[in-house]
């Protein structure tokens, strides 16, 4: 373990050895000309990604779906962010919304779409408000539970020197939740893909989940699994983006 955790190059490449493996037996599978009836041979997809790369329509779909995704997540994670803030450093309103919230918290974000579609129609506004319900929760739990989890010693050492309010939540409450802040982003950044999958199953005109329908239909296999690869890699890149952003922020913590 020590060796590894001396070696960057060892720790970057670990992590990827089962994908290739994957691919390694995917591309095992699909070497009788009768599999990839149902399951197209790993140069299939790479063939048909650069094709949409050449034409352009590859991009295009990329850039609606994270468009769509990061709208949501902005909205939804702003008002989880503030929400969660307000309720955990108030008692009254505390009482006052976070069992409502936490209610909410168990509906599943696919069991809305009917009224968002009745709400919004199919449209643009729909599929970033159901992002932004999904990404609300994750954000706003660990944002609420950061804040209730500050050491109490250290809110009463900042008594003791005479802290104002502002100065309370900045020097101590904040830092002391932000840890916990940051794992709910992370969480909402997985989530986010998830939702949006769903989202852009109905009725759509455009983004990856409209690439995934039409192909089903002419039974276009290849593209329908480059659809399911070009989520899961949106998905781990938010991922990594978000394990930067925390250990920037978190520069004192080992992570």
């Amino acid at each position: 373990m020590k060796y590894i955790k001396k070696h960057q190059a060892l720790r970057m490449i670990i992590p990827w050895l089962v994908p290739l493996l994957l691919i390694f037996f995917w591309y095992e599978a699909t070497l009788h000309p009768s599999d990839t009836l149902l399951l197209p041979s790993p140069s299939e997809v790479v063939d048909r990604a650069i094709a949409m790369l050449k034409t352009g329509e590859l991009q295009n779909y990329i850039f609606v779906s994270t468009k769509r995704a990061f709208m949501g997540f902005f909205i939804g994670g702003l008002i989880g962010f503030v929400l969660g803030l307000i309720n955990g450093l108030s008692v009254t309103i505390n009482l006052f919304f976070n069992t409502t919230v936490q209610m909410l918290r168990n509906i599943p974000a696919l069991a809305i779409i009917p009224l968002m579609i009745i709400w919004f129609g199919i449209g643009e506004e729909m599929k970033v408000i159901l992002v932004a319900f999904g990404v609300f929760f994750p954000i706003y739990a660990n944002t609420y539970h950061g804040i209730k989890s500050v050491d109490q010693d250290l809110l009463e050492m900042g008594s003791v020197y005479g802290f104002s309010r502002f100065s309370m939540f900045k020097n101590i409450i904040f830092p002391s939740a932000l840890s916990s802040i940051l794992v709910g982003v992370r969480l909402s950044l997985g989530i986010m893909w998830l939702v949006l999958i769903a989202a852009e199953t109905v009725a759509t005109d455009a983004g990856i989940g409209y690439m995934a329908m039409t192909a089903r239909g002419l039974m276009q296999m290849d593209k329908v699994v480059l659809s399911i690869i070009l989520y899961a890699l949106l998905g781990k890149l938010s991922d990594v983006l978000a394990s930067i952003v925390e250990k920037r922020c978190l520069r004192w913590k080992k992570i």
